[in-house]
């Protein structure tokens, strides 16, 4: 209940686009390969922004 109003923070907002870029980085890796490529360099910038928040 309690949980209802807390908030996510900066790195956990940006885990969460991280493993949905990746899933579709993996979706698109059998299709399309540029677009693959595309989305596993942006999943690769929000990692680093990760890192980056961590530190």
């Amino acid at each position: 209940m309690f949980g209802l109003f807390k908030t996510s923070s900066e790195a956990d907002k940006l885990q969460k686009k991280y493993k949905k870029l990746m899933k579709e980085w993996h979706t698109l890796s059998t299709t399309n390969r540029s677009e693959s490529d595309k989305k596993y360099a942006e999943a690769e910038k929000i990692q680093e922004q990760i890192k980056h928040l961590q530190n």
